[in-house]
């Protein structure tokens, strides 16, 4: 049997993984014509069709079903050895974390110092975006480990592990003065700051303005926890956040906590694959006690 072109297979592998041969290209910096004919090349040293069209985007056939089971395994592995020669034989460990747009900064930095070895080894590098993006570099081997306010579901996702280290109860934080007017029925004289829509929290919320019978006046939706908590500090309005970094919250002038809402809980997530679960920054952080930080 002759010879396997590794590189045919990884473009198909990547047409599989992208769903599509033009994100596929877009992502291997080739033309979408490069990528086909080398799947055609593929296809002609197994004998099969590989793809089929579904709608605009491409799926594997019985064939294609088949080799890319063992593609998927073939890279996966030469991965996960990157990975290791990487942090095992660099003087400073090299770290990339996903950070959720919608955490706390403070909350971040006091989670990833428990990263830090004594000897501080480690080359932290840290890249902020939406859930679903960092999943997604995550799966690419982009980012070794993910901080977020979502679990990840294993069965959808195989290969990802998600570890709860903390939660939180939300509080209702207003500026300037308050009426007189008894919570939650409160709510509805003021102008609302809001996690987005997009986020964990923003869908938890609008589903307990439901149960309360709230109609909430929205004044704006923000993904980034930190710039929602500038903006409630210089226009008066309501905003929500975490309970345990209120005392962050009511240093800021003319806040006040309003109330505390125990329905409401934001929880905190670590997000790694399986192929970092020796890695010794995702270790640290696995093991690491965070009950006095949620406390």
């Amino acid at each position: 049997m002759s010879h396997l072109n590794y590189n045919h297979l990884y473009y198909f592998w990547m047409v599989c993984k992208q769903g599509s041969v033009t994100k596929a290209a877009e992502a291997l910096f080739l033309t979408p014509q490069t990528v086909t004919g080398q799947i055609r090349a593929l296809e002609e040293r197994l004998n099969g069709r590989l793809t089929k069209r579904a709608g605009r985007n491409v799926e594997p056939t019985e064939l294609g079903q088949l080799v890319f089971k063992y593609a998927d395994k073939m890279f996966g592995l030469s991965y996960e050895m990157l990975d290791i020669v990487n942090y095992s034989q660099r003087e400073n460990q090299l770290f990339d974390v996903g950070v959720a747009d919608a955490l706390s900064k403070n909350l971040v930095s006091r989670v990833l110092l428990k990263a830090i070895p004594d000897d501080e080894g480690i080359h932290l590098r840290c890249f902020e975006s939406t859930h679903e993006l960092l999943l997604e570099q995550l799966s690419q081997h982009k980012l070794d480990i993910i901080l977020s306010d979502c679990p990840i579901d294993s069965a959808q996702s195989p290969g990802l592990f998600s570890v709860k280290i903390g939660e939180s109860v939300m509080s209702f934080f207003c500026s300037g003065s308050t009426a007189k007017k008894s919570f939650p029925a409160i709510i509805e004289d003021y102008k609302l700051l809001i996690p987005g829509s997009r986020t964990a929290m923003g869908r938890k919320l609008m589903h307990w303005f439901d149960s309360q019978g709230i109609t909430p006046n929205i004044l704006g939706e923000f993904d980034d926890a930190a710039l929602m908590k500038a903006f409630g500090a210089n226009h008066q309005a309501m905003f929500v956040a975490p309970t345990f970094y209120s005392a962050d919250v009511l240093d800021l002038p003319n806040i006040q906590e309003i109330a505390k809402v125990k329905e409401l809980k934001e929880e905190y997530y670590v997000i790694f694959a399986e192929r970092m679960i020796q890695h010794p920054a995702v270790k640290r952080i696995c093991e690491a006690d965070f009950g006095k930080l949620f406390h």
